[in-house]
């Protein structure tokens, strides 16, 4: 096989500097990186009543039908408090109480009337064979909304057999994503806890100003492209606090997002955390501004990583800061790679195999 030859359009403006044996910076030779230049949540908008506290009409779902048995649809149950919820001129939650729920694939559209709160005190498992989820590639997936908070909650999609599926190589559907936003601003999602996605654990698309606060999220090891979160095409992403123990990407950066601040986050097992893949595509949007610090990785494949195909594209790296990463058994500390082709199959500048 024969290495393409092509110049690493990729990645510029990178210089790595380390301070000791345990923590280590790469930096933008170019620019400094402070939290006013990533993301700012202390202003978004809320309606309060006296002592501070948001004031939402409350809509739970066991009045729409909902059963907390982990046999029953409560699909209907959830679409309909959501639909009335969205409805409402004054702040409005859809509560799910204590008790498991199951829920088959599901859209919360928006936009809605006023700030929406889904809150979740028990748990949420998918169904329990991966064909019940459908080709839709989402299990849950808020669209369109505008100062939406998603609070506490479990969520189990029950991914193993699907795992199995792909393992045996069979005719498998699509998987899903567990939790996706899509095309929404100003959103908090703090405190939930997800459990055996089919694929992504939290996938953030065309996003604006997200806060990701204390989750914990976990799937086995050996489980097939369940990347704890994955960004793209957003802008001003924070990530403040997360356990993450899964078998691919702790965090994986897309394409076209910019301005992301994470810190405090407690990696493995899993891949590391990860700037692309970039460059699949001849025009496609680059990765900027991106600040990691004050986190962990343990028994990870991976460390910090940025990797980009091997061709001529319009896509680029640039402000990255990693600092105060402290690595414990992580197998590959640090990797730029610059002619990435996952299974060496038809790579740019190689013979087809």
């Amino acid at each position: 096989m024969e290495k393409s030859n092509s110049p690493p359009y990729s990645i510029l403006l990178l210089v790595l500097f380390f301070s000791s044996s345990s923590f280590l910076s790469l930096a933008s030779s170019s620019s400094i990186l402070n939290d006013s230049t990533i993301s700012n949540h202390r202003s978004l908008p809320h309606h309060r009543k006296k002592g501070g506290h948001v004031q939402y009409v409350t809509h739970n779902v066991l009045h729409y039908g909902a059963k907390a048995d982990g046999v029953s649809d409560s699909t209907p149950a959830f679409s309909q408090a959501w639909e009335e919820a969205c409805k409402s001129s004054r702040p409005a939650s859809v509560h799910v109480p204590k008790g498991t729920y199951m829920l088959k694939p599901i859209v919360f559209y928006g936009p809605c009337q006023s700030k929406m709160l889904f809150h979740v005190e028990g748990k949420v498992v998918g169904p329990k064979h991966y064909w019940e989820f459908g080709k839709s590639g989402f299990w849950i997936l808020f669209y369109k909304l505008e100062k939406l908070t998603i609070l506490g909650g479990t969520y189990d999609a029950q991914g193993s057999d699907y795992w199995a599926c792909r393992k045996s190589q069979s005719q498998c559907s699509q998987g899903t994503k567990s939790i996706t936003i899509i095309q929404s601003r100003n959103v908090v999602v703090k405190g939930i806890k997800s459990l055996n996605p089919q694929m992504f654990h939290l996938a953030i698309d065309h996003c604006h100003q997200v806060l990701l606060k204390k989750l914990y999220i976990e799937a086995p090891t050996r489980s097939p492209n369940t990347d704890g979160i994955h960004i793209m095409s957003s802008e001003g992403i924070t990530i403040a606090g997360a356990v993450i123990k899964t078998g691919d990407d702790c965090i994986a950066i897309g394409p076209g997002t910019k301005n992301v601040h994470i810190r405090g986050v407690h990696c493995g097992p899993g891949h590391g955390i990860s700037i692309g893949s970039l460059g699949l595509h001849t025009h496609e949007a680059g990765v900027e501004n991106v600040f990691v610090t004050d986190s962990v990785m343990t028994r990870t494949q991976n460390g910090l990583r940025i990797k980009s195909w091997g061709r001529k594209t319009t896509s680029f790296v640039r402000n990255v800061v990693f600092e105060n990463i402290a690595m414990e058994n992580s197998y590959n500390p640090i990797i730029i790679d610059q002619n990435y082709c996952p299974y060496n199959k038809n790579c740019p500048g190689m013979v087809n195999t």
